[in-house]
């Protein structure tokens, strides 16, 4: 996952603790090199590192997000 492509908004999928959520993107703090991430409800969960950010979700039942383009990996 190419951490430069975050964006406020991006729906990511990331670990927190031992689990691997999707998470809304709610900060990005590109020179700390961290993120931060909540839940469609408005509650934050706190900041994690792009080491910990596995990917973007670019579509849900093939429908591609808004914002996703040039997010998608080559193929």
């Amino acid at each position: 996952m190419d951490p430069s492509k975050l964006e406020v908004g991006d729906i990511v999928r990331a670990r927190v603790q031992r689990s691997v959520c999707l998470h809304l993107a709610s900060a990005v703090d590109a020179s700390a090199g961290r993120v931060q991430i909540g839940n469609n409800r408005g509650r934050m969960n706190g900041w994690t590192g792009h080491d910990r950010v596995f990917g973007i979700c670019v579509s849900t039942d093939g429908v591609a997000g808004l914002g996703v383009e040039g997010k998608q990996r080559a193929a």
